[in-house]
């Protein structure tokens, strides 16, 4: 009897997850100070050529696989490189937080649509067929279990 969330449903709650706990505002600010550390390594790490070469080496410390491809040697460049890892280990662990009360919210929400669904059918006992009572009966049993 367990009845399946929509896709549009799921959304909608994970939007709302994300502005009660105001996450959305963290993920931006966390997208602009990565742009902005790309900005200073390339700025200031001459062996970086491009803006896109100092995105690539911020992926590369978010993503704590450090490549190797590019290594900066500034103490600007490492400071920031610093600040990017220790900002992405925090936004990491505030986004987990938001998808497990995401799921929880979404398995709340099944389970208040089925118990619904379940007395809306006690409601019309004495209108269901002996299948229908049948079929309900055996939810019953499983619901016990």
């Amino acid at each position: 009897m367990m009845q399946k969330v929509s896709f549009g449903k799921r959304l909608k709650t994970l939007w709302r997850i994300l502005k009660q706990t105001r996450t959305h505002e963290v993920l931006a600010t966390y997208l602009i100070f990565v742009f902005v550390a790309a900005l200073i390594v390339y700025v200031t790490e001459p062996e970086i050529l491009s803006y896109g070469d100092a995105l690539w080496y911020c992926y590369a410390v978010i993503s704590t696989t450090g490549f190797g491809d590019i290594i900066v040697h500034g103490f600007i460049a490492k400071l920031c490189s610093v600040a990017v890892t220790v900002y992405s280990l925090i936004v990491i662990a505030i986004i987990t937080g938001v998808f497990a009360n995401f799921y929880m919210q979404l398995i709340d929400e099944r389970r208040k649509e089925t118990i619904a669904a379940f007395l809306d059918r006690l409601e019309r006992l004495p209108e269901l067929s002996k299948e229908e009572l049948t079929e309900l009966s055996e939810q019953v049993k499983t619901f016990r279990k």
